[in-house]
């Protein structure tokens, strides 16, 4: 493929574009995570391609690969685009209210209540800096984290952390029985539970597999027919009583207006929680991670925890901030 003159000018947006559409292997998956256009992105490839000379991605195929000169320039785009963190970290420990842009995470929990609230704080305490926000399961969240394509992140703890992150604990909660109103009483709620279908959350995030191992280490074997990914639509299936789940009070809170409709119960069986924490690079935004997961904090004891306390004070030794 004949390649354009080559100008011999590269921009960083240039380089980023090229790795973030390397990475998702798409124009579009790649406009979308970076908040551009398709044809943004496309004409920001074009002109990289042009700068170096030669082409870089085969972007007629689905999905999009990397030439043997694309795979070379990509490590050394990496080297770039860390050093360029690297600098910015540096300006930031230096003035921390002079950062232009901060890249955050957070998990879909918290989107009706939590997430709107620390933006607007954050934006009043950092007037010069422009927010991108991912919402996303956990797992896809550490992912962006470690290669660089997110600033920090709010969520659920995934195991042992890796030495490059530091990690500040923000709320521990429990994983909860949620059911059609009115149809589990007395004492024996575990046999009640088995003469209806499970609805599971998907075992393709990680919230859904350790629901699913966690039952397996507790010898149950229960009817389902459903596994689905979103809160609302699974606690619309239980208000409707299509059957029960397992999920968590931020997942019962984020489907709030079913809450009428549903009995919130401890787990009739071996207790089981999850920690959800603020991560970030270490060192990269000086003291911030640290004062935002003070504010989180203080948000989450707010709008979670004191509410959710209140409807079920039975929660109190459970759900709690770290």
């Amino acid at each position: 493929m004949p390649q354009p003159e080559a100008s011999g000018r590269i921009t960083l947006w240039e380089i980023e574009v090229f790795v973030v559409t390397a990475e998702d292997g798409s124009i579009s998956a790649a406009a979308r995570r970076l908040g551009a256009s398709a044809s943004s992105v496309s004409q920001q490839l074009s002109n990289l391609e042009a700068a170096v000379g030669t082409q870089l991605l085969n972007r007629r195929e689905r999905p999009v690969t990397l030439t043997p000169a694309g795979e070379l320039f990509r490590k050394r785009a990496y080297k770039i685009l860390n050093e360029t963190a690297e600098a910015k970290a540096e300006l930031v420990k230096f003035d921390p209210t002079a950062l232009t842009q901060l890249r955050l995470g957070v998990i879909e929990d918290f989107d009706a209540s939590v997430t709107p609230s620390l933006l607007a704080q954050l934006a009043a305490d950092m007037p010069s800096t422009r927010f991108l926000l991912e919402t996303g399961a956990s797992h896809r969240l550490y992912d962006l984290l470690d290669i660089r394509g997110l600033d920090l992140i709010i969520a659920a703890d995934m195991g042992a952390a890796a030495d490059w992150m530091e990690i500040h604990p923000v709320l521990s909660e429990p994983f909860v029985a949620v059911v059609p109103k009115g149809r589990v009483s007395g004492n024996d709620h575990l046999t009640q539970l088995k003469r209806m279908p499970l609805i599971q959350y998907t075992k393709r995030h990680h919230m859904g597999r350790i629901l699913a191992d966690h039952l397996a280490r507790q010898n149950l074997t229960l009817e389902h027919r459903y596994e689905l990914d979103s809160y609302h639509a699974i606690m619309a299936m239980v208000a409707s009583g299509a059957g029960w789940t397992i999920l968590t009070p931020l997942g019962v809170t984020a489907a709030h207006r079913f809450l009428d409709k549903v009995d919130v119960l401890p787990l009739p069986f071996a207790p089981l929680s999850r920690t959800i924490s603020l991560s970030a690079r270490r060192d990269l935004l000086g003291e911030q991670p640290g004062l935002i997961a003070e504010q989180l904090r203080q948000l989450v004891l707010d709008q979670v925890v004191i509410p959710s306390q209140s409807r079920l004070p039975w929660l109190k030794d459970q759900l709690r901030l770290l």
